[in-house]
């Protein structure tokens, strides 16, 4: 009898172990390795599909002037793909993994072109010609609240297939916003990253 209640007790811890982990990963954005994605840690963007010419996130130079415009890689031209690292704008005090649904800022792990001008993601105005508003890069000049920086990482249907947002809740509770996921227009045979589109699902890659 007690050789029943130990291994009854026994799966019973194994069960909730499990429950609590699988749990535990489950608020965290996970790479394409299935771990966790780690703030310190520099990573890919890609989208799911990556046919027709595009390729990874990159900075994209979209009209000869500063600043630098956020777009995929046209794999029919000489560009190449920048890594990002993930800032929370809470890190949770235990770990520095990144968290879904949770505000962090996205910063590009390159130097620009632009002088002094930051590889930090940026929501832009809207844009007069396609009336889409594209992201930019640097810091927010508090044209649009000061929250122009601030992002967040959602989940798809798909387990590890994301959509990247801006709708910084976090960072005012009691803002009311036009939020928006990412997704991309073609300008000029270049692919620029923009909100008020269909939605771009993308995975990480640890580089």
């Amino acid at each position: 009898m007690s050789m029943r209640l130990s291994i009854g007790s026994l799966s019973i811890l194994v069960h909730v172990c499990l429950f609590m982990t699988t749990t535990s990963i489950a608020q965290f954005v996970l790479d394409t390795n299935r771990e966790p994605i780690e703030g310190d840690e520099e990573y890919f963007i890609r989208p799911v599909i990556t046919n027709n010419g595009v390729g990874r996130f990159t900075l994209v130079n979209r009209n000869g002037s500063c600043p630098l415009h956020l777009g995929l890689e046209n794999t029919h031209f000489p560009q190449h793909s920048l890594s990002v690292k993930f800032i929370p704008f809470a890190p949770h005090h235990d770990d520095d993994n990144v968290r879904l649904n949770r505000d962090l800022r996205v910063i590009f792990q390159a130097s620009s072109s632009c002088v002094k001008s930051s590889t930090e993601w940026r929501l832009d105005e809207k844009d007069i010609r396609s009336g889409r508003r594209l992201i930019t890069t640097g810091r927010d000049d508090g044209t649009i609240g000061s929250y122009g920086n601030f992002f967040r990482i959602v989940e798809t249907q798909i387990a590890g297939r994301y959509n990247i947002q801006w709708c910084p809740t976090e960072v005012c509770p009691n803002c009311r916003f036009e939020c928006g996921t990412v997704g991309f227009l073609l300008e000029n045979e270049k692919f620029l990253l923009a909100l008020d589109g269909s939605a771009l699902p993308v995975v990480f890659e640890k580089e």
